[in-house]
């Protein structure tokens, strides 16, 4: 089957990005003919000037609708999409110029219904920029949580940078009302239902994220908030790892109490995590400013998950309350 295919991107008051990430579709080595989906959803702020620049040199659609969230503009898009396989993006990525090619390269080797690719920080992104995504996308971080090069049927992608099929996007009927938490579970029911997910390493987009650490907590502050919900939809994708960051933030506190008492062991291990992470965002980034700050934003994320994730298991797991009810805020009216 000659795969076609069709970029959604939905867009929320944010022309400056959309102007970013359209240049970087110029600048795509492919012979692939391929057409680009923009949905504004309900932006007060719009695009259609910014993507007017670009119409007579990429194919592009422009749609308006009114504001109903990230998942719903998605499957708005790929009900309007010509194409029969699908590659979502946030509107705050970039493409490395070899990013089609990478997709094409690993689809046509082993193709799957549906694939998600890793993140990275261009070089001309802030000090912060660099930092939330080294804390984002290391091992040390959200290795267990985030899956592998070799997860096949068991990697959940993300939709800032995730290839669907059309016939799996028909047989799901795409995106749920959650969000955060629509990705994985779209996931869950593609695995379901059949079809196969996994993770081209090589097809990476440059993801700018939150630019600012009050934003950043808000936004792992949700994710927490959303997994318990997720575990109570589908069981049997619970997971021990997804506890760390709650466990962790007790851990340090209980450590800093014993220390207290002179028991100072605890307290040298996550010193001693702090120090890895330390060097390995040195490593990664070859900035002392971009290292430091990496350890805060560690702790921002650790502390805004695991503070949600405890918060929502409480709530959902234990006092059984209705997810939609309790936490409006999780989720678009439908």
């Amino acid at each position: 089957m000659q795969l076609q295919y069709s970029f959604i991107i939905p867009v929320y008051n944010r022309p400056d990005e959309i102007k970013e990430l359209l240049q970087s579709f110029k600048e795509l080595k492919t012979n692939t003919p391929f057409e680009i989906v923009i949905v504004e959803d309900g932006s007060s702020i719009t695009s259609k000037k910014v993507v007017e620049l670009f119409n007579e040199q990429l194919n592009i659609s422009y749609y308006f609708k009114e504001n109903s969230g990230p998942g719903d503009s998605r499957n708005y898009g790929m009900q309007k999409a010509k194409g029969n396989y699908f590659i979502i993006l946030d509107s705050d990525v970039i493409l490395p110029k070899n990013y089609l090619t990478a997709v094409e390269k690993s689809l046509s080797e082993n193709y799957v219904d549906c694939f998600g690719g890793p993140d990275a920080a261009h070089e001309s992104f802030s000090n912060l920029q660099k930092a939330i995504n080294f804390s984002m996308t290391s091992f040390i971080t959200t290795g267990g949580i985030r899956g592998n090069k070799n997860s096949v049927n068991t990697f959940q992608p993300r939709s800032f940078n995730m290839g669907i099929s059309k016939k799996a996007f028909n047989a799901s009927k795409g995106f749920g009302y959650i969000h955060p938490g629509e990705d994985p579970d779209l996931s869950i029911r593609l695995w379901n239902l059949g079809f196969k997910t996994k993770l081209i390493p090589e097809a990476k987009v440059y993801h700018k994220r939150r630019i600012s650490w009050s934003k950043f907590y808000t936004q792992v502050n949700k994710f927490g908030l959303v997994r318990p919900i997720l575990n109570k939809w589908h069981p049997s994708t619970k997971k021990i790892t997804y506890w760390f960051p709650t466990m962790f933030c007790i851990g340090f506190v209980l450590a800093l109490v014993l220390f207290l008492f002179n028991f100072k062991g605890g307290f040298y291990l996550y010193l001693l995590y702090f120090v890895l992470a330390f060097v390995l965002a040195l490593i990664n980034t070859k900035s002392l400013i971009v290292s430091v700050q990496a350890i805060v934003a560690i702790c921002i994320q650790f502390v805004g998950y695991g503070y949600g994730f405890l918060k929502s298991t409480w709530a959902v797991g234990v006092l059984n309350k209705d997810p939609e009810t309790y936490f409006p805020k999780l989720f678009f009216k439908r």
